[in-house]
């Protein structure tokens, strides 16, 4: 009988080693390295799910008939825009969340409605077909057409797949698959990333659109290899607070479209219904105008976004001031105090200083910067900022304000919803008229003497 190989590899970026060492020799990470079994691939012509069954052919780039898997529509536009258009046949589609995100919501919903006119199988391991048909039957869906199973062996689901030939499969979830031939437990790093590769070889093979759902760690990165990632095309996040009734759909891969695309749901009690103007939602403002508020123009994917951003100054009654930041980058918020320091003659050295970032969502770019040291000083001096003042920019650390891409187009978003007054960099004044009275700053000082 042949020896099992073996291979170490490590859970943050995938490099394979040949024998357990305590840091990883790519990345530098410490205690990383997971043992797995490689498993032994034959090339079988009977066996579904591995390439190899036919012989592959040399083409030209041009002569790629693109119109040979066009793109179908999920159902929901929000998702579509995830996705980058549709669903791609023989795509591997990746959803993590956290518990009670609604990702296993979300998939019965397109499943169930994609069913009525393609063929599609439902695949369970963690729930009893019983507790699928109670959530569908809860949600009022349709469930005439749906094909469903529960099974954890990634053979014999393809092998069933095989014999049913659906267009679109659903595997929830990858982290309870397994293989026959792998002798560890399901969840390991060696089965999930067989399985993982299993069915994305089958979907390939066959040109079946499958989504798998994974799991997330304690800190909300995805659970599993970092190689997980790498061998699937696209790779979403359903976030959500438990106590909020919205969630956000977020890209991080997309072979087939753009990147941080943003989708934004409603939890009801008929299932997730799609958000079509989200801006309205972030700017649900209180009727108090009170100081340390301001809202700012985010890019998201392909589209603009309007959020509210909050800050509270606040004297510091201990001797290290507290720095809190929700939705925003911590360390970049101590850069901009620094900034605001030097080159705008604020000084919050004895100031607790908390951000909040109104909604939930989590604004990672640069051109928030100059709204929320506008916000700083709004809460520290006590004076409010006008209502109708939209305002976006980066801050440099010599407190210049740099552009930031789509001016334009984050204008005309906040022209639709009412505001009148910008405070945007010099580079990003469009040259036509919005209707608003446009503010074109170059430095700090320029910012601050406008508010």
């Amino acid at each position: 009988m042949a020896k099992s190989k073996t291979a170490y590899v490590c859970n943050d970026c995938g490099a394979d080693h040949p024998r357990w060492q305590g840091q990883c020799n790519a990345c530098g990470a410490w205690n990383t390295l997971t043992e797995i079994v490689l498993a032994s691939v034959r090339v079988d012509s009977g066996r579904s799910g591995y390439a190899g069954s036919t012989q592959a052919k040399v083409q030209n780039l041009n002569e790629i008939d693109l119109q040979a898997l066009p793109r179908f529509a999920s159902g929901f536009q929000e998702l579509d825009r995830v996705l980058g258009g549709g669903i791609v046949p023989g795509a591997a589609m990746l959803i993590g969340g956290s518990p009670g995100a609604g990702k296993s919501t979300l998939l019965l919903q397109v499943m169930c409605k994609l069913a009525e006119t393609r063929k599609a199988m439902y695949v369970t391991g963690e729930e009893s077909l019983q507790q699928v048909a109670m959530r569908a039957q809860r949600l009022g869906l349709p469930t005439d057409k749906l094909r469903v199973l529960a099974e954890t062996n990634v053979e014999s689901i393809c092998n069933l797949a095989q014999q049913e030939k659906p267009e679109l499969m659903v595997v929830d979830s990858i982290q309870v698959m397994h293989m026959a031939n792998i002798q560890s437990a399901p969840g390991s790093v060696s089965q999930v990333r067989e399985s993982a590769a299993y069915l994305t070889r089958y979907a390939k093979q066959y040109n079946v659109a499958i989504f798998l759902v994974g799991h997330v760690t304690k800190d909300g990165s995805l659970a599993g290899p970092k190689v997980l990632e790498h061998c699937i095309d696209s790779s979403m996040m359903l976030d959500g607070d438990n106590d909020s009734r919205y969630r956000t759909l977020r890209g991080n891969k997309n072979r087939f479209g753009a990147v941080n695309e943003l989708g934004v749901f409603a939890m009801t009690e008929k299932g997730l219904k799609e958000v079509r103007n989200p801006s309205a939602i972030f700017l649900n403002r209180s009727e108090l105008h009170s100081p340390g508020s301001t809202v700012l123009v985010i890019w998201e994917g392909s589209r603009p976004l309007l959020v509210e951003i909050q800050a509270l100054v606040d004297y510091s009654q201990t001797g290290n001031p507290r720095r809190v930041a929700v939705g925003t980058e911590q360390n970049r918020l101590a850069m901009l105090l620094a900034v605001l320091h030097r080159h705008g003659d604020v000084q919050m050295s004895d100031q607790d200083v908390f951000i909040n970032v109104v909604g939930g969502i989590k604004v990672a770019e640069t051109g928030a910067d100059l709204a929320l040291l506008l916000a700083l000083v709004s809460s520290f001096r006590n004076r409010p900022l006008p209502r109708d003042l939209i305002v976006f920019g980066e801050v440099g650390l010599a407190g210049e304000i740099r552009p930031v891409p789509n001016g334009s187009e984050r204008l005309s978003e906040a022209s639709k919803h009412g505001f009148r007054k910008a405070i945007v960099p010099a580079a990003n004044v469009p040259k036509q008229d919005l209707g608003m009275e446009i503010i074109a700053v170059t430095q700090l000082k320029d910012a601050l003497e406008a508010i």
